[in-house]
């Protein structure tokens, strides 16, 4: 610890720290821009040779590049890519014996000059195993060993000095996130397949339960369709699930209202709210039952696009109301885009 902090020199005011810290972010999304104008038909090469691979994806990488590797290879993982990090000094010392001709490796080094990593690239190419780099310098050593090249370039590092790695990264990691979120759509991995992988997650135990243990039962907001447009909209508002449904004396369902088919009335010109709400209302709207599970609702309302989903029996009455908030809990995970 310097002298200066030993001591609480502390001169700035927390206005300048908060502006220091907004500079520092600002060069991380510089970064980020640069990285992401800078990309080209190499990427599209890197997810076919990552999609034609018939082992797993290899990531090496030494320090913070060894870092982001791993975080990397856990992603690819629990997203549906099989993969794992390899220290490049524990396989040039008798780790490599796990790998086989049908792996792909994933390089990271920004300045491409990393002796330890590029010592192992040839004996992976000898297996016969393709290399895809992540590089911030593409005419490095490391650079002409690899099969295809992504560009990490970063204008400058967050480090007043120009030191120590941060922007550069920051971008080694969303460059795989990139290849991993894109490898999800290409392998159809869907969030079934993520739950499997997630047993022991917050999300992966409530993707695992029935729809009728997550959905709201009670005070439902529920309207007859001769009932006005504003009433329903009272119901609405109360409600705070986004929607009303509308159902017959026998609770059977005929219809849905949504925020957003307000919004789109208001839009139009159309709101009227002395109308019945049996006039306005989305006819026969995409149901569910009790028993599916939580995972299959939640792929439904993803591939649809819709927040709310009414539960229904098997001869149309309500039985609940589901927000994806209920499966996803207070945070917001997607597949899509």
């Amino acid at each position: 610890m310097s002298r200066r902090l030993a001591e609480g020199d502390f001169t700035l005011s927390p206005e300048e720290w908060i502006e220091n810290g907004r500079r520092v972010l600002d060069i991380e999304v510089e970064g980020l821009r640069a990285v992401r104008d800078a990309l080209d038909d190499s990427f599209a090469r890197a997810l076919e040779i990552m999609a034609g691979c018939r082992g797993r994806v290899v990531v090496c990488g030494i320090g913070k590049s060894g870092l982001v590797g791993r975080k990397i290879a856990a992603t690819l993982s629990s997203t549906g890519t099989a993969a794992y990090f390899l220290h490049p000094v524990e396989g040039a010392h008798g780790d490599m014996g796990m790998l086989r001709p049908e792996d792909v490796c994933l390089a990271i080094s920004y300045s491409g000059e990393t002796d330890e990593l590029n010592a192992i690239l040839p004996t992976l190419r000898s297996l016969g195993i393709q290399v895809v780099g992540i590089t911030g310098v593409s005419d490095s050593t490391m650079a002409s060993l690899c099969d295809v090249v992504l560009t990490a370039r970063v204008p400058r590092e967050a480090c007043p000095f120009g030191l120590a790695p941060t922007a550069s990264t920051t971008a080694a990691l969303a460059l795989g996130d990139a290849l991993a979120v894109s490898m999800i759509s290409i392998k159809a991995f869907d969030v079934g397949d993520f739950r499997r992988n997630h047993p022991g997650g917050a999300l992966g135990q409530r993707l695992a339960r029935r729809i009728g243990d997550l959905m709201h039962k009670d005070g439902l907001p529920v309207v007859h369709p001769d009932r006005s447009l504003e009433e329903a909209l009272t119901i609405l508002n109360h409600g705070g699930l986004g929607a009303v449904l509308v159902a017959d004396e026998d609770v059977r369902l005929q219809g849905i209202v949504t925020d957003g088919d307000i919004r789109r009335l208001v839009c139009s010109g159309g709101l009227q709210l002395e109308r019945p709400v049996g006039e306005v209302m989305i006819r026969n709207p995409l149901t569910g039952e009790e028993g599916e599970s939580s995972a299959r609702i939640l792929d439904v309302m993803e591939s649809r696009t819709i927040t709310v989903l009414p539960i229904v029996d098997k001869e149309g009455h309500v039985r609940g109301l589901v927000h994806i908030h209920d499966l996803l809990g207070k945070g917001r995970f997607r597949f899509s885009g």
